[in-house]
């Protein structure tokens, strides 16, 4: 089998639901950011050694293919995997449980005191870029609410769980005049 089709050599792919749009529009740049957000997250596995982290960051890569396909149609009642309130519920657990296990700081960490915190840093900024394409699309577009949450709450979920792999925190101090 080929994975070249010769389709998107004049700068257009085909959406889920078969419509043809070009490569840069919002609609494809909001995908495909969740889609580097989910390679990101593969990449974070790799220095991870906490298997629970592991598997938690395992199923939230196969649910960022659910977000992706809804945003890959332009219908999305097209689309049979939908973000729902379970899937924010899980994340509010994630979140919860791991920065209820951290110390409580009122000043900002410099991120990435180790591989696996680092990793999970980036794709927390992966996810805030992604939440932010995201909007882009909904002003001009039909984007659930839900989904919109969904990837909101990623980036804390990430965040906490980057936040308890931390080895050495290191803190940001403002000068004051």
């Amino acid at each position: 089998m080929k994975i070249y089709t010769k389709t998107g050599d004049r700068g257009e792919t085909s959406l889920y639901d078969g419509t043809r749009i070009s490569k840069d529009d919002i609609r494809v740049e909001s995908y495909g950011t969740i889609d580097e957000l989910n390679s990101m997250l593969g990449f974070a596995r790799n220095f991870i050694e906490d298997e629970k982290i592991c598997d938690l960051i395992y199923r939230i890569q196969r649910e960022l293919f659910d977000v992706a396909g809804e945003l890959a149609t332009v219908n999305s009642d097209q689309f049979p995997e939908k973000i729902n309130e379970e899937h924010i519920h899980a994340l509010e657990v994630i979140i919860d449980e791991y920065i209820s296990k951290v110390d409580q700081i009122n000043k900002f960490i410099i991120p990435g005191t180790n591989k696996g915190s680092a990793s999970l840093h980036v794709a927390r900024t992966v996810c805030r870029r992604a939440e932010r394409r995201i909007l882009s699309l909904k002003k001009v577009e039909n984007v659930g609410d839900l989904l919109v949450k969904y990837v909101n709450r990623l980036s804390d979920a990430i965040y906490a769980m980057a936040r308890y792999l931390e080895s050495d925190l290191k803190y940001v101090e403002f000068q004051k005049k």
